[in-house]
């Protein structure tokens, strides 16, 4: 089920990106710059815009409900089996030596140059 999800995931995602590439932007794209108009041509001008604008409408739907569900089964998932790190192993620790204590310190001889 979660690669089916995954799937439609991945297909809706590529067919957002070209849906919105294809759309113009609202000031005109770069042959509107130089006085052209053939850029609007392709698709028409008005009809264009809404039938692209609800294809972006309806793909931005489908990449939310399936991001949500995809992330539903990933928590039930994770309460299923605990925690993800559970099945590796730690990295061994290193031990430190023990602080040696500094040599007692040796009383000197009272002797006659003090």
């Amino acid at each position: 089920m979660v690669v089916l999800i995954t799937v439609i995931h991945v297909i809706i995602c590529a067919f957002l990106i070209i849906v919105v590439l294809l759309q113009s932007g609202q000031s005109g794209d770069i042959a509107a710059a130089f006085g052209g108009m053939g850029s609007q041509t392709a698709f028409g001008t008005r009809t264009a815009a809404t039938v692209l604008g609800r294809a972006t409408t309806w793909a931005a739907i489908g990449f939310m409900l399936t991001s949500i569900t995809l992330s539903v089964f990933a928590a039930r998932r994770a309460n299923r089996t605990g925690s993800v790190l559970e099945g590796t192993r730690s990295a061994p620790t290193k031990s430190v030596p023990a602080q040696q204590k500094p040599p007692a310190s040796v009383p000197q001889p009272a002797g006659p140059n003090r």
